[in-house]
């Protein structure tokens, strides 16, 4: 597959950006080789400027799940960027959002919009701090939860892509308020709470991991991470910017029945334009500026654009998940990883992967994976083959083993056949 303008474009992006790009994981060092550059999207489909077409597994890294420029998300925000695309005050646009997010999600009582997932969570555990008056949060080794610097330690995502330590520029007592425990691991969780609980203000974890690959939380984990948090008064916080409308239209809180204090959320919840959003329990989120003392704020939180699209996609979701949207996006992540491992099987290459909602992961190890651990484990060159293959075949999946996968509604039957069909043809020739 050609990709002449893909190749100059990114050699005049190195000239005025870092590495290229506008974020790391974008640059394809994960599996070498240049990335393409995009054009434009059409339901399941992304098209290079080259006019290559792509049957796309990456969906803006999650928040398009009803695939590119759909029609009503489009038309939505045409017609609120008619009328302005900010205004610095409020709009009833926030407050019909912010419902739309209370009805869908339980725990949820009072909400805030902000304008990204790491702005959420960053939100989020200062309110913790606030609330509890207690120092030090847990997090979970290879969680990303943005790139705040209390959660540059032990991250995942493109800092576990890139084989990154804790990152240059975040001052040593910030980190140290840091403290990170495996993923899954409860007899960790007991430990450290056992030993430090007393200092601790709160949990954060992806429920379902998606930034080491998709790692499903074990049984009972989540479950313990509920009682420990409650039995030392801290807060648990669900980071379900991935995760949040994605695997079930209530979040991976309603799919796995735990309560969390408070849940961030972004992505999907902005109908693919920048937003994000942290809210919980009234009581906590009392302590938010203005109604309390902690301050948080921001020129664009809310603004019209995100807050119409969001409303639409949000909308389409809730009416499709009654006639069971979910079920189907998880059974058709569920046939491309069989077919994954099957055909490993069939090549004698160890393979595994999860697949839940409309979310997935792939892997080149025998599994199954739990933890960062061994997901670092698992064969990141076989996986770079295996990557371009499938993207000279015309599928787009995650430029890294250690990023989730993503389905679509708009994924149908002939996408899937031609997805299994070039994951066989490429495992013959790994």
């Amino acid at each position: 597959m050609v990709r002449k303008a893909s190749e100059k474009a990114f050699g005049e992006a190195q000239k005025v950006m870092p590495g290229g790009v506008n974020s790391p994981v974008r640059a394809f060092r994960a599996v070498g080789g240049t990335p393409f550059f995009a054009d434009k999207g059409e339901g399941p489909f992304l098209f290079d400027i080259d006019g290559n077409r792509y049957i796309d597994y990456l969906l803006s890294w999650g928040p398009l799940i009803w695939g590119h420029a759909h029609p009503e998300i489009v038309q939505a925000v045409q017609a609120a960027a008619a009328k302005g695309t900010s205004f610095g005050v409020p709009t009833t646009l926030e407050t019909e959002m912010a419902q739309a997010v209370i009805d869908a999600v339980p725990s949820v009582e009072i909400v805030r919009m902000v304008n990204s997932g790491t702005e959420a969570t960053m939100s989020a555990l200062r309110l913790a701090r606030a609330f509890t008056g207690r120092q030090y949060i847990v997090k979970f080794e290879g969680c990303y939860h943005g790139h705040a610097d209390s959660l540059l330690v032990k991250a995942g995502s493109g800092v576990a892509t890139l084989a990154l330590p804790d990152s240059p520029g975040v001052p040593s007592a910030t980190a140290q308020s840091t403290l990170t425990i495996p993923y899954n691991d409860i007899a960790a969780a007991e430990a450290l709470f056992e030993q430090r609980g007393h200092e601790i203000a709160a949990v954060i974890v992806e429920p379902v991991a998606g930034n080491m690959g998709c790692i499903l939380p074990v049984p009972g984990f989540l479950e313990a991470l509920r009682r420990i948090t409650a039995e030392h008064q801290s807060l648990l916080i669900f980071d379900e910017v991935m995760t949040g409308f994605r695997v079930s239209f209530g979040g991976a809180q309603e799919r796995f029945g735990i309560v969390p204090d408070l849940t961030t959320f972004g992505k999907v919840i902005g109908g693919g334009l920048p937003v994000g959003a942290y809210g919980g329990r009234r009581d906590i989120m009392a302590m938010v500026a203005p109604a309390g003392p902690m301050y948080q704020a921001g020129t664009l939180s809310g603004n019209p654009l995100a807050m119409a699209a969001g409303m639409t996609a949000l909308r389409m979701l809730k009416d499709a998940g009654r006639d069971g949207l979910y079920a189907g996006l998880e059974t058709r992540g569920k046939q491309i990883v069989d077919a994954f491992i099957n055909a490993g099987n069939k090549h004698g290459i160890p393979t595994s992967g999860h697949a839940i909602g409309g979310m997935f992961g792939l892997f080149f190890h025998s599994g199954p994976i739990t933890n960062y651990a061994e997901s670092s484990a698992c064969d990141k060159e076989r996986y770079a083959q295996f990557f371009h293959g499938m993207l000279n075949a015309g599928i787009s999946l995650a430029p890294s083993q250690q990023e989730a996968g993503f389905m679509s509604a708009v994924h149908g039957d002939r996408e899937l056949a031609e997805t299994i069909e070039a994951i066989n043809k490429v495992f013959a020739e790994l």
